[in-house]
C-alpha cells in the first residue's frame, strides 16, 4: 500500500501532501520535515530508496526523485515493488508536465485543484489505479469539461438584457 505522496520544493516546503494513512496534522509536520532532513543531507551519487521505518512503521520505505527544485516523494509498505513505485513516480511527473505544459512548481501551487485530480486519477485510497500516462490526461480533461459545462449552466442566461460580463 501507498501510504504518502509528497512534493516539496528544495528548501522543505511542502506543495503537495496526501497521507492515505491517518495521520494527525501535526504529525504530518514532523514527517515532511524529517523526510526533507533525510532528502537534504543525502549525497547525490546514493541511492533513492530509503527505509523509513523510524518514521512511518514496519517495513516503511520511500522512494524520491528530484526533478528541477522539486522533490517527489512515495512512502510505501513492502506490499509495493520499490521500482514499479518509481515508475509510478514517472507516469505522475510525466502526466503532470503534459496537463501544464512543461510543469513548474507555481503551477502545483496555483492549480492545487487539478493536481490533486491528477493524483487520484493514478491512486485513489493507497492502491495504483492507473499507470497510463495518456488515459490520465484524458480523464483528467473529461473532468475539466464537465466542471466548465457545471459552471456555465449555474450562470444561466442573463437576466432582463444585463449580460454576466
Amino acid at each position: 500500500m501507498i501510504n504518502a505522496v509528497i512534493v516539496m520544493n528544495d528548501q522543505g516546503k511542502p506543495r503537495l501532501v496526501k497521507f492515505y494513512t491517518f495521520q494527525t496534522v501535526e504529525k504530518q509536520q514532523q514527517l515532511i520535515r524529517s523526510i526533507y532532513g533525510v532528502l537534504c543531507s543525502r549525497a547525490n551519487n546514493v541511492s533513492n530508496f530509503i527505509k523509513v521505518d523510524s518514521l512511518f512503521g514496519n517495513d516503511a520505505r520511500l522512494v524520491y526523485k528530484a526533478f528541477a527544485t522539486l522533490y517527489f516523494i512515495f512512502v510505501f509498505d513492502s506490499s509495493e515493488n520499490e521500482l514499479a513505485m518509481l515508475d509510478l513516480m514517472q507516469v505522475f511527473v510525466e502526466t503532470l508536465d503534459k496537463c501544464f505544459h512543461n510543469v513548474c512548481e507555481l503551477d502545483l501551487v496555483f492549480n492545487f485543484n487539478k493536481v490533486h485530480t491528477i493524483l487520484d486519477e493514478i491512486i485513489l485510497g493507497g492502491q495504483v489505479l492507473e499507470t497510463s500516462t495518456s488515459e490520465v490526461v484524458r480523464a483528467v480533461e473529461e473532468i475539466s469539461k464537465m466542471e466548465k459545462n457545471a459552471n456555465s449552466i449555474m450562470l444561466g442566461p442573463s437576466i432582463s438584457g444585463w449580460s454576466s460580463r
